[in-house]
């Protein structure tokens, strides 16, 4: 593991990011949700009522938890301290990133033309961007998981998922 006395990343050419800032950001990010979660606790009632505890009360004392256990986080990665860890290399990010950004576009997708369509999609992106497949097959799966997936959830388990219009000009 590599390790650096610099603040942002290890290696000559900043080709890394640190542990310490991906774990501030992270702790950060969960001071927010607990924040709002106690917020929202004490608009619903934390306290203690004559019949028990407050739709708020266990919701706002787990939420004071977590806002306590991520400020020390926090504030442990605040401090100074003399090795660093390599969290990731920005290569290793980019690869992260060339998944996440189909996946953020999917759910997005979701709403507009369902989960359906928009998952046949995703699977034949991937299959074209990443696979070295035959086209016969870029163009089977793409088209045989989604409708395995409505046989098995619409129909078996009668458990309705999103669906966009193109369910619609079937009658779903």
């Amino acid at each position: 593991m590599q390790t650096s006395h610099d603040d942002g990343a290890a290696g000559a050419g900043g080709d890394a990011v640190s542990t310490r800032w991906v774990e501030l950001g992270v702790a950060l990010a969960l001071m927010a949700l607990a924040l709002v979660v106690m917020v929202d606790s004490l608009r619903v009632g934390a306290g203690w009522a004559d019949d028990g505890p407050q739709a708020g009360y266990f919701p706002f004392y787990i939420g004071l938890a977590l806002l306590g256990a991520s400020g020390w986080t926090a504030l442990t990665q605040l401090r100074p301290w003399q090795r660093m860890e390599v969290f990731a290399e920005r290569a290793q990010l980019r690869s992260v990133a060339a998944v996440m950004g189909p996946m953020v576009v999917h759910v997005a997708l979701i709403k507009f033309i369902g989960l359906y369509v928009a998952s046949a999609l995703l699977i034949g992106w991937f299959m074209h961007r990443h696979g070295q497949h035959r086209l016969a097959t870029k163009l089977a799966v793409p088209v045989a998981v989604p409708l395995v997936v409505f046989v098995v959830f619409e129909r078996w388990f009668l458990v309705p998922l999103p669906k966009g219009p193109l369910e619609a000009l079937f009658g779903y």
